[in-house]
């Protein structure tokens, strides 16, 4: 007599697969940063982790695997309890609020002029950019006048403001690698209306992704020198504009989200212009509220500027 042996239970693969992807949301900082900076790779691009539930429910659903279908549950929990948040609308708008852009222009920028133009129609109070080149920046300096007459540059970055700035100065971001000449961060204090906010604008170095990993040592030892400089600031109100080269989950950046509050609402990926992908263009703060951020239409930049609403309390 023939005994018909057990069949094992359809999905294990699949299922397996989804508590892993879970995995990897939730205790993404487990996950070794060593060789090629893994971790940050993976973090780098952790909200779009969650397309694979996609693929593994769709199998549920062909295959009618119980199994499957309650195992996309968990990395679907997951992902809505870290990213949630940011697919809900801006927290209304409040009388003591900041209106910021934060741009990095290119520095092969065919039209400067232009650009600046569609950032000064974005209704901002405080205007960062990055990758200002000798040749561009008169083009920003008389086409932001009008409506922004404070404004300081450092090196390849500059700030614009509708309010007086003072205090300004370089900030020493410079890997202790780098020999050529290399300015890019500055801080400013602008007087608004409901009072004095320290103001950083910096450009972190460039990551680069290959069959290695990603090289982001400069970025890192750039962002903790940052970091410290942010920590030392006298002001109780700190906003960081830059382009960081990293996503806020990305743990390269920790000397800066440990110390400043990120977006609540909105993902406003920002890199490549044409497929954007990623957030790296960042804006942070310090006893102050970033209410939301979106993004801009395209300019002639490889970076969509972003622009957010920062509540003064």
């Amino acid at each position: 007599m023939d005994i018909a042996k057990p069949r094992p239970t359809r999905g294990r693969v699949p299922a397996a697969l989804a508590a892993l992807t879970a995995g990897l949301l939730a205790f993404h900082g487990a996950v070794p940063n060593t060789p090629g900076r893994v971790g940050s790779l993976l973090e780098s691009f952790l909200p779009w982790l969650g397309l694979a539930v996609v693929p593994l429910f769709l199998y549920g659903l062909v295959r009618r695997s119980p199994v499957v279908l309650v195992a996309v549950l968990l990395p679907v929990a997951v992902w809505t309890r870290h990213f949630g948040d940011l697919l809900l609308p801006a927290d209304p708008a409040g009388p003591r609020d900041l209106v910021v852009v934060q741009h990095n222009v290119s520095d092969e920028n065919p039209d400067p002029a232009d650009t600046a133009r569609a950032l000064a129609g974005s209704g901002a109070d405080l205007i960062a950019l990055e990758e200002l080149v000798p040749d561009a920046l008169p083009s920003y300096e008389r086409v932001l006048a009008a409506r922004y007459p404070h404004h300081v540059v450092r090196g390849t970055v500059g700030l614009w403001s509708r309010y007086p700035l003072s205090g300004a100065r370089t900030v020493d971001i410079k890997p202790a690698g780098l020999t050529e000449p290399w300015s890019r961060g500055l801080r400013a204090v602008a007087a608004t209306p409901h009072g004095e906010v320290a103001v950083y604008v910096a450009h972190l170095p460039s990551v680069r992704i290959g069959p290695r990993g990603m090289t982001s040592a400069r970025r890192d030892e750039s962002a903790g020198r940052l970091g410290r400089e942010v920590a030392a600031e006298p002001l109780e109100r700190v906003v960081l504009l830059g382009d960081l080269n990293g996503t806020v989950d990305d743990r390269g950046l920790e000397p800066l989200t440990s110390r400043l509050e990120v977006p609540r609402r909105g993902f406003a990926f920002s890199f490549p212009a044409g497929l954007p992908l990623v957030r790296i263009d960042q804006v942070m703060a310090r006893s102050a509220t970033v209410r939301g951020i979106d993004t801009l239409p395209a300019t002639g930049s490889d970076h969509l500027p972003v622009r957010a609403r920062i509540g003064l309390g």
